[in-house]
C-alpha cells in the first residue's frame, strides 16, 4: 500500500520542532533556527516531507528549493554535513525519498541531492566523504591519553608553553576574530569564505547553541573554531587559523579546551564534521584527536557522471585566482556564489 506523503512547512508547523525534539537521529541541522538562518541568508525555501496525515509527527524529510539563475535543485539539506530522513521504518524511508525524487520530476529541478548518514534511501549514490566522530562520554584523562602522541598531544603542551589562551562567546567582536580567521584559511586553499551575514544570522537563529572559541598568542588571534550545539551532541562546523602560527599549537590547544569544556557540560559525542576524501591532512588531524571514522555517502539524481580532467584543471585554476583577490573582492565572491552551492 503506497502511503501518502504530505507538506509541511517546518518553519511555521509546531509540529516539526516536537519531531526534531524526540527524534534519535535529528541534529542541529534539522532546527529551525538552521533552516531559519538559511532562509534568511540564502532565499532558500525549506519545506518537510511527511506521511503522518494529523496530529503528532511520525516521521519527517526536510529539504530547501535552492532556485537561482544558474541551479535549480532539491537538497536535503544544504550545508549541512548530514540530514537523515527522520523515520521509524524502511517503508517510511522509501515513501518519503520516492516523494521528493517525485517533487524533483514534476517540479522540473534539475538534481535532487540528499545527504543521509545512516538511513538507506534507494537511489543513485553521490559524493563520499570521510566523516568523524568523537566519544566524549570517557574521562578527560583518557581522552587526552589516545590523542596522537607526536603531532596533538605535544602540539597541546607547547601552546600552553607559550602561554596561548583561550576564550569563547558569540559576540560581535569574538564572530568578527572568527570571520577574519575563515578568510585567511579559506584564501589557502582557494575558496571564499561563505558571507558574514550567514554567521550573524546562524548566531542569532541559534542563540547559545552556537559559540565561537578563539585561542591568541599574547593579544593576537591564531586559531578559531565554531561549534553548534543540540542535546548531547557538538557539531564542529566551521575553523580557521594564522598559518604563521601553525607552530605554537593554537588548533590542538583550542580542541583540548572544547573537548574538555563539553565533556564537562554534559556532552556525549563530538562532531567533527565531514572531509573530502583527498584531504589526508584534515583526515589525519582528526584521527589523531582519537576519533572514529566512518564513510558519508549522499544520494543523488540523476546519478553523478566522472569528474573530466579540462574540469579539474578549470577547478585548480580558479582556486589560485581566488587566493589571489584582495579581502574586499574575496569576500564578495563568497557573498554571490555560495546562494548557488547550497
Amino acid at each position: 500500500m503506497t502511503s501518502l506523503v504530505r507538506v509541511i512547512d517546518p518553519l511555521a508547523d509546531p509540529r516539526w520542532p516536537e519531531l526534531v525534539a524526540s527524534h534519535p537521529n535529528a541534529t542541529i541541522f534539522h532546527s529551525r533556527g538552521w533552516l531559519d538562518a538559511l532562509r534568511r541568508t540564502y532565499g532558500y525555501e525549506p519545506f518537510a516531507l511527511t506521511t503522518t496525515a494529523q496530529g503528532r509527527l511520525e516521521n519527517g524529510l526536510v529539504a530547501c528549493r535552492v532556485n537561482t539563475w544558474l541551479v535549480r535543485r532539491l537538497v536535503s539539506l544544504p550545508f549541512s554535513d548530514h540530514c537523515d530522513p527522520l523515520v521509524s521504518s524502511t517503508d517510511e524511508a522509501t515513501a518519503l525519498g520516492a516523494s521528493l525524487s517525485a517533487e524533483m520530476t514534476n517540479g522540473k529541478w534539475r538534481t535532487l541531492e540528499i545527504r543521509t548518514r545512516t538511513v538507506s534511501i534507494d537511489l543513485p549514490e553521490g559524493e563520499t566523504y570521510a566523516l568523524h566522530t568523537l566519544d566524549l562520554d570517557r574521562a578527560p584523562d583518557r581522552m587526552f591519553a589516545s590523542f596522537h602522541a607526536s603531532n596533538t598531544r605535544r602540539a597541546v603542551r607547547r601552546a600552553e608553553r607559550e602561554g596561548v589562551t583561550y576564550e569563547s562567546g558569540r559576540t560581535d567582536s569574538l564572530l568578527n576574530v572568527f570571520y577574519g580567521l575563515l578568510r585567511l584559511t579559506r584564501r589557502r586553499h582557494g575558496t571564499p569564505p561563505q558571507p558574514l551575514s550567514w554567521f550573524r544570522n546562524l548566531s542569532s537563529a541559534l542563540d547559545d547553541q552556537l559559540t565561537v572559541h578563539v585561542a591568541r598568542k599574547a593579544s593576537r588571534p591564531i586559531a578559531t573554531l565554531l561549534t553548534l550545539r543540540f542535546g548531547a551532541s557538538l557539531v564542529y562546523k566551521y575553523g580557521g587559523s594564522d598559518a604563521r602560527y601553525h607552530s605554537l599549537g593554537g588548533m590542538p590547544f583550542l580542541f583540548w579546551q572544547v573537548i574538555q569544556r563539553a565533556h564537562a557540560d554534559g556532552v556525549k559525542t563530538f562532531d567533527l564534521g565531514r572531509s573530502d576524501l583527498d584531504q589526508a591532512g584534515l583526515i589525519a588531524f582528526k584521527d589523531h584527536l582519537g576519533a572514529r571514522s566512518s564513510r558519508l555517502t549522499y544520494r543523488v539524481v540523476p546519478a553523478p557522471s566522472p569528474t573530466s580532467s579540462q574540469k579539474r584543471a578549470l577547478v585548480r585554476l580558479a582556486r589560485k585566482v581566488i587566493a589571489s583577490l584582495p579581502d574586499p573582492a574575496l569576500d564578495f565572491t563568497g557573498r554571490i556564489a555560495y546562494r548557488h552551492l547550497g
